[in-house]
């Protein structure tokens, strides 16, 4: 099983903004029935994952991390398919994300996988002097 450790480290290689979770941050989503994780390992560890999370008929992408010597390798879309389909079989109609407005190579992703720019949050992400606003899309998950 992974460890919030792990989650944490890859996390941390990742993200500057949003600043990186600690495995603190992880551990809660770990131990809680509606959260669930999809991944993606090699023998040399943790490559790329994917933290959901499902209530009642919606579901939320927490988080999305790949190993930067791993991108643009179709990781990420393979994680996020899985995951739309697990949230799909626990009852999950619509899937929301949050992601920074730089961030743009991950929105073209989540765009391509059917989900829509609803709206934003400004100044959302704040790290080491860093500002950035923080993008809200949807997607309709298949009856």
């Amino acid at each position: 099983m992974t460890t919030p450790e792990e989650l944490a480290a890859l996390h941390a290689q990742c993200f500057q903004l949003p600043p990186p979770w600690r495995a603190a941050d992880f551990a809660p989503f770990l131990a809680d029935s509606a959260c669930f994780l999809c991944q993606r390992s090699e023998s040399g560890g943790l490559r790329a994952f994917a933290l959901f999370r499902v209530a009642a008929d919606e579901a939320e992408l927490l988080t999305l991390a790949t190993a930067p010597d791993a991108r643009r390798k179709g990781l990420a879309r393979a994680l996020l398919q899985e995951g739309l389909h697990m949230a799909q079989l626990r009852g999950a109609r619509v899937c929301f994300l949050e992601v920074a407005a730089p961030n743009m190579a991950a929105q073209a992703l989540y765009e391509s996988l059917g989900f829509q720019r609803q709206g934003g949050r400004k100044g959302y992400y704040r790290a080491g002097g860093q500002v950035a606003d923080a993008l809200v899309f949807r997607a309709e998950l298949a009856a």
